[in-house]
């Protein structure tokens, strides 16, 4: 079982430094600062209900792009998420037998190191894409390690990476952990926004 919470807190923290000016701007996705929030309060609600065992709507829906407009709330709603997600994991029963999110059915324990995956990963996108500092820490990083190395065999290495992560990435070996992760995932760990 893993603490979610330094992660989501972290992601957190960055919100009220992001402001309209930042919605149309790119993150090292590629996407827009807005289709990355959408996805954020997307996320946060699936993989919350993904820890309880909920099957519906909310995690049985194939992730998508959103550009719709962001609620006003927004701010406070994906704080909110965000704390909610992190104490939905801290139940041990959360970690334990099969559940689902984003329409994929999987062993609940692989499920919460994806949701700190999401976090961590897209964490970095938004402070990357508003110029702010992100520090995870080793543990965190090496958490999710696994989800992003790429299996040794290149067709099923592509099947599970397919709307995840890009190709991987070279990264020098001497990377600082969270480097060689945003490498696997297939991310630039020296992106910096335009301008």
């Amino acid at each position: 079982m893993i603490d979610l919470t330094p992660s989501t807190s972290r992601v957190a923290a960055l919100i009220p430094a992001v402001h309209e000016e930042h919605l149309d701007a790119p993150t090292p996705m590629g996407t827009p600062v807005l289709q990355l929030l959408n996805h954020l309060l997307g996320l946060t609600v699936a993989f919350r209900d993904a820890a309880a065992k909920i099957e519906g709507p909310t995690t049985s829906t194939p992730p998508a792009p959103i550009l719709d407009p962001l609620p006003e709330d927004w701010r406070e709603r994906l704080t909110d998420q965000l704390g909610h997600l992190a104490l939905a994991w801290q139940d041990p029963a959360a970690w334990d037998g099969m559940t689902m999110a984003g329409s994929v059915r999987f062993p609940a324990q692989a499920c919460g190191l994806v949701a700190l995956d999401e976090v961590l990963l897209h964490g970095w996108d938004l402070a990357r894409a508003t110029g702010q500092e992100y520090r995870p820490t080793d543990a965190e990083a090496e958490a999710v390690l696994p989800i992003v190395t790429p299996d040794p065999d290149p067709q099923v290495a592509a099947a599970e990476r397919e709307g995840m992560f890009g190709p991987p990435l070279s990264v020098p070996t001497d990377a600082q952990l969270f480097d060689r992760v945003l490498g696997l995932a297939g991310r630039d760990p020296g992106w910096s926004r335009p301008g």
